[in-house]
């Protein structure tokens, strides 16, 4: 019996749910999407599930977001944040599934902040066309040694760096991150999780919870950040970004209007569908094209402003 390769795996499968989701393909057709958070083996999920999760979302590109190497030392919290502490696959894996649909997936690069050849390695696969640094997601300091040598390295490659902020966690100083902003202005940053959705509320204080809720005091260090610096964007993605625009939506219209250049689509959905209420990449984009003022937004975040960046 001849043995299937993944390489036709992947083919077969893409063809094979292209057929089963002919409603986000048709929604595709009429709508380009770019994703720009995504993994590989995201708690679990198997290729064909990826790609008919992002088949039945109507996404027309994805950017994939690889791990780091698995390690146990403080940057992965004694390995506990291994695979972005989600079993997510490192470089080889993204590049495989972007090198086999290459119309429909591209793949970012990534390692452990402070690992030895972590430049060496995302290096390697931005020469090989990964599009971002990231998802950085290690528990470092934002202005480490090790964290700027990446921001420059996404600078002189011209690519963007994307960041999970987590009080605590993961890149921490946040409130200072502006001082990386001024240092770094020929870095592209893409802020994303917890930290980043929070500050969207200027009253926002961390002892209180990652997602907050109620009503949000405009102005917070999100929104400064966004306005003030050319080159700081915003991933709208995960949990995070679902609660920052359902917890005030009368905030979210004004902060999706003024912020329609720096926003970017994604969904870092790890569900297996691409639909109903257990899939937040599709209630994202509803939520979206419902407190957008008008379709010319929704279409810079869905894809206009992720094509320019990424130069896609």
């Amino acid at each position: 019996m001849q043995q299937t390769s993944r390489r036709d795996f992947l083919r077969q499968s893409a063809i094979g749910v292209g057929f089963l989701c002919t409603t986000g393909a048709e929604a595709a057709d009429k709508e380009p999407i770019i994703d720009i958070h995504q993994h590989t083996h995201y708690h679990g999920r198997s290729d064909k599930q990826l790609i008919g999760h992002q088949q039945a979302m109507g996404i027309t590109q994805t950017i994939l977001l690889p791990s780091g190497r698995p390690m146990t030392r403080p940057s992965t919290r004694a390995g506990r944040s291994n695979g972005l502490a989600a079993r997510v696959l490192p470089n080889s894996s993204a590049k495989e599934i972007a090198d086999q649909l290459p119309e429909e997936f591209y793949f970012g690069a990534n390692e452990i902040t402070d690992h030895k050849d972590a430049r060496k390695e995302i290096e390697k696969y931005l020469k090989l066309g990964g599009v971002v640094i990231g998802e950085q997601k290690f528990d470092v300091q934002v202005d480490s040694a090790e964290s700027q040598d990446l921001y420059r390295l996404a600078a002189d490659h011209g690519v963007p760096i994307l960041m999970h902020f987590q009080y605590k966690t993961y890149n921490r100083g946040f409130e200072n991150f502006w001082k990386m902003l001024e240092k770094h202005p020929k870095t592209t940053f893409i802020g994303h999780a917890q930290t980043w959705w929070a500050n969207i509320d200027k009253k926002y204080d961390p002892k209180t919870g990652n997602y907050p809720k109620g009503p949000v005091a405009a102005g917070g260090l999100t929104d400064q950040y966004l306005q003030n610096y050319p080159h700081m964007f915003a991933d709208m993605s995960a949990g995070s970004g679902l609660n920052s625009l359902l917890r005030d939506e009368e905030h979210t219209i004004g902060f999706l209007d003024r912020n329609q250049d720096k926003i970017l689509y994604g969904s870092d959905c790890a569900d297996t569908l691409g639909r109903g209420p257990s899939c937040q990449g599709s209630r994202t984009l509803a939520t979206i094209r419902r407190l957008a003022k008008n379709k010319k937004i929704v279409r810079k975040i869905f894809y206009e402003n992720s094509k320019k960046l990424f130069k896609l």
